[in-house]
C-alpha cells in the first residue's frame, strides 16, 4: 500500500508498505483523509527527533475495517476520527480524567508497519499519511458518517489542541481577554475556541497581513500584523490597555514565547502551544511573576478524546465550531512535497490528503 515515509534524510512516497491485522484491543482503520501539520515538517527537518524509518501523519479520519475482539464501540463501518493518545484507562492520571498525562500514550514506539520484510514505526501513535493503519481501540472515535471526512480528520490535532487549549486547559471564561499569536492550523481553532468561551475580545498576531481576514472569520476581534509594527506587545497592549487574560503562542519561536509573556495583565496566562526545538530555552522577568502572572504548558489541549472528539462533532453539526473553512486545500498523497511547500511558505491553515 502507499504512504509516505520518512528515512532519517527525506520523505518519500512510496507504496510497498504493509500494515498487519489488529490485535485484541485494535482497530483497522482504511484513511479517507489526513491533514499536513506542523509537526509532521518538524520530523523532518528534525526539531522533533524521530527514530526511522517512520510512516508520516498524526491528523485524521476514516472508516473502520476491522476491530479486535475485545473492542466494542466502534465496529466495521463506522466512521472514525483519530487521536494520538494511545492511553491506558487504567493509570492514576487516566483515572483522574488526564489521559494526556497517561505514561503510555507517549513515548511508546510501535513498528506496526513493514517494507520489504523490515520494520517501519508509526508517528505518534498513528502514521495518516498510509491507507490503512492500526490503531489502539481507544484513539478511534465514533463520529456521524454526513461530517466529510477532510473535516472530520481536523478534529484529531488541530481542534482537539487549540479548542482544548482553551476550554481544558486556560480555561477561558466569558468576558476574558485573548491574544493568539500565530494563526495557522493551531492558532485559529485557539481563535475559534477563544470566541465559543465568550471572550470578549481576542487579538490575532501573525507576521503575514494575509492571515487577517481568515482570522476574523474564526472569531478574532482584532488583528496585529506583527512585520508592520515595530513591537506587537506594544501594539497588543495599545488595544487591551493592562495587557490580556491569556495569551497562547502557537508558532514555538523563543522570542514569541517572551511575548506572549510580556503581552499579559495582571494574573495573566501565557499558554505555550508552539513546538521549539528540544534544546530551546527561553526567558522571562522574574519580577513579572509576582503579578499572579503564570505560563503553563498544554499537551494536546489537555484532550480526553473520546469526550472532546464527540462534543466537537456536535458543536460543528449544530453550527458552533468551524470545520470545513479549516480546509485551505485538499491534495492527493502523491503530492506530498508540494503541500509542505505550501505550508512552509505560509499559503494555508490546514491541507488535507484525500484519500
Amino acid at each position: 500500500m502507499k504512504g509516505v515515509l520518512f528515512d532519517g534524510k527525506e520523505a518519500s512516497v512510496v507504496d510497498d508498505l504493509e500494515v498487519r491485522a489488529p490485535g485484541a484491543n485494535e482497530v483497522l482503520v482504511k484513511i479517507g483523509a489526513a491533514g499536513l501539520c506542523h509537526s509532521d515538517i518538524s520530523v523532518i527537518n528534525g526539531t522533533i527527533p524521530f527514530p526511522p524509518p517512520v510512516v508520516l501523519g498524526h491528523e485524521g479520519a476514516g472508516v473502520v475495517e476491522a476491530v479486535g475482539e475485545l473492542v466494542t464501540h466502534v465496529k466495521p463501518g463506522d466512521h472514525v476520527a483519530l487521536s494520538t493518545l494511545a492511553s491506558c484507562g487504567a493509570c492514576r492520571e487516566c483515572d483522574r480524567g488526564r489521559p494526556t498525562m497517561c505514561a503510555k500514550s507517549f513515548g511508546q514506539l510501535n513498528q506496526p508497519f513493514t517494507r520489504g520484510g523490515k520494520p517501519v514505526y508509526n508517528f505518534a501513535g498513528l502514521s495518516v499519511f498510509a491507507e490503512q493503519i492500526v490503531v489502539k481501540g481507544v484513539q478511534a472515535v465514533k463520529i456521524p458518517k454526513d461530517i466529510p471526512l477532510a473535516s472530520a480528520a481536523l478534529i484529531g490535532c488541530g481542534v482537539l489542541t487549540g479548542v482544548g487549549a482553551v476550554l481544558n486547559r486556560a480555561k477561558v471564561q466569558p468576558g476574558d481577554t485573548v491574544a493568539v499569536i500565530g494563526t495557522g492550523g493551531i492558532g485559529l481553532n485557539v481563535i475559534q475556541g477563544a470566541k465559543l468561551a465568550g471572550a470578549v475580545r481576542i487579538v490575532a498576531v501573525d507576521a503575514n497581513p494575509a492571515k487577517e481576514e481568515v482570522a476574523r472569520e474564526f472569531g478574532a476581534t482584532d488583528f496585529v500584523d506583527a512585520r508592520a509594527v515595530e513591537d506587537s506587545v506594544k501594539a497588543v497592549q495599545a488595544l487591551v490597555p493592562g495587557g490580556v487574560d491569556h495569551a497562547f503562542e502557537c508558532v514555538g519561536h523563543v522570542a514569541v514565547i517572551r511575548n506572549a509573556i510580556d503581552m499579559l495583565g495582571r494574573a495573566g496566562q501565557a499558554i505555550i502551544l508552539g513546538v521549539a526545538p528540544s534544546d530551546a530555552e527561553a526567558s522571562f522577568h522574574v519580577s513579572s511573576m509576582f503579578l499572579d502572572k503564570s505560563i503553563m504548558g498544554c499537551r494536546y489541549g489537555s484532550s480526553r478524546p473520546q469526550y472532546d472528539i464527540a462534543r466537537y462533532a456536535d458543536l460543528y453539526k449544530t453550527g458552533g465550531l468551524k470545520l470545513d473553512e479549516l480546509v485551505t486545500r485538499t491534495y492527493a498523497l502523491d503530492d506530498f512535497h508540494h503541500a509542505v511547500e505550501d505550508a512552509e511558505a505560509g499559503k494555508i491553515a490546514r491541507g488535507v490528503f484525500v484519500f
